[in-house]
């Protein structure tokens, strides 16, 4: 008989604890209040908490007060709001939306003082947006920090994946940056645990790469099509595909940092991927096109890559080069999407070694660490037997 008193207490809780409140009600005898039964966790059963409208003069002004008060409360209890939870833990009921735009300001605080890549801000920045949208888009019970929960992070990463038809490597890059919000969440109050905690990248298989090297015939259709509609991006394919410098470094390349002498560029290590300085070779044709581009002409503080990609005061986001090459490039050349603007340096590495270039020279230009690195991307068919090595015969 305990043991069945026992059951249903507990059956009884768990009803409890799914139903969560009751209608709130107007009361108005000795005392005139706004009656709110929520179950309280801490004590396991439904309590009533009163809001007194005694101060309210007047029976008629109290009973359009508290029907109005009721309608309050009953949308905020249907947005997941509980008075008692919130009591013990309050910045869990902090706005979503509130905290997600305070998540932003602070992303573009640690760019300001430099303990985070631009890169890496727009990256976030931008898979929060659609975290928002997708919130709004699906209509999602998503009113407080709280809410965000281990279900909601799963229904979100199935949205990138299966409804935004994304990639594996997308997903993937969406629950790493989902992970450093949920710290974010978690290491202020905004939540009780981490809704991530259960998830894990997909292993993918095959290639790792989601580009791929550009033919000889589709680079020809490139340049054609560059020179006849915008020089200066050309210009911005050069530089990837024969010196190797990376989109973000290329948008903070200024005219004064070409040497038209020694034929050199110097990169600041401020703005490099290792932090390190480097000076590359400039090939004579692409310093021909910037001289009759007339680049030199613009001063030396000027940014290479400015409005329309021409010089100027004012630097451009690596983001600029990628959504030239997919809105105009690829769109007009109807080029598949795994040619990338990035291919450009995979194919430029990759024919320079081709063409029997001394493979220390390919790993200076392209600022490797080691030799292995830059021979990942020798061709398969140009490895051939060391000839050094056919005619050699030791002792034994």
């Amino acid at each position: 008989m305990p043991k069945k008193n026992f059951y249903s207490q507990n059956k009884q809780t768990a009803i409890n604890e799914i139903v969560g409140w009751k209608t709130p009600t107007f009361h108005q005898a000795s005392e005139c209040y706004v009656a709110l039964s929520a179950f309280d966790p801490s004590r396991g059963k439904f309590h009533t908490k009163k809001f007194m409208l005694g101060h309210i003069k007047g029976k008629r002004e109290q009973k359009q007060y508290g029907e109005a008060l009721i309608k309050r409360l009953v949308e905020k209890l249907m947005q997941g709001w509980n008075p008692w939870v919130e009591m013990v833990q309050p910045l869990e009921y902090s706005s979503f939306d509130d905290v997600c735009q305070k998540y932003e300001e602070y992303l573009f605080k640690l760019l300001k003082e430099n303990n985070m890549r631009e890169e890496s801000v727009t990256s976030y920045v931008s898979r929060l947006k659609i975290l928002k949208e997708w919130k709004v888009k699906m209509k999602v019970n998503l009113f407080y920090t709280y809410q965000f929960d281990n279900r909601l992070v799963g229904q979100f990463l199935d949205y990138v994946f299966v409804d935004r038809n994304n990639t594996i490597r997308t997903r993937n890059n969406y629950l790493s940056w989902l992970k450093t919000f949920c710290k974010y969440l978690l290491e202020r109050g905004y939540t009780s645990q981490d809704p991530t905690a259960s998830y894990s990248n997909v292993h993918r298989r095959g290639q790792l790469k989601n580009r791929d090297v550009i033919p000889d015939d589709v680079l020809s259709d490139i340049k054609a099509w560059l020179t006849e509609h915008n020089k200066h991006y050309l210009l911005a394919c050069y530089i990837l595909h024969y010196l190797f410098i990376r989109p973000r470094e290329m948008s903070y390349i200024k005219v004064g940092d070409f040497n038209i002498k020694k034929k050199t560029i110097f990169l600041h290590g401020c703005n490099t991927k290792n932090h390190n300085d480097a000076i590359l070779t400039i090939p004579d044709h692409v310093l021909k096109l910037m001289i009759d581009l007339h680049i030199f002409d613009s001063p030396g503080n000027y940014y290479l890559f400015s409005d329309g990609f021409s010089p100027g005061p004012e630097r451009k986001s690596e983001k600029a080069f990628r959504d030239y090459w997919h809105h105009y490039v690829r769109k007009n050349l109807k080029m598949t999407n795994r040619y990338k603007f990035y291919s450009l340096k995979d194919t430029g590495i990759t024919n320079m070694l081709r063409a029997n270039t001394d493979i220390l020279s390919v790993r200076d230009q392209a600022r490797h660490s080691s030799i292995l690195i830059t021979d990942i991307y020798t061709p398969k068919d140009i490895k051939n037997a060391n000839q050094l090595l056919l005619k050699y015969k030791g002792v034994l």
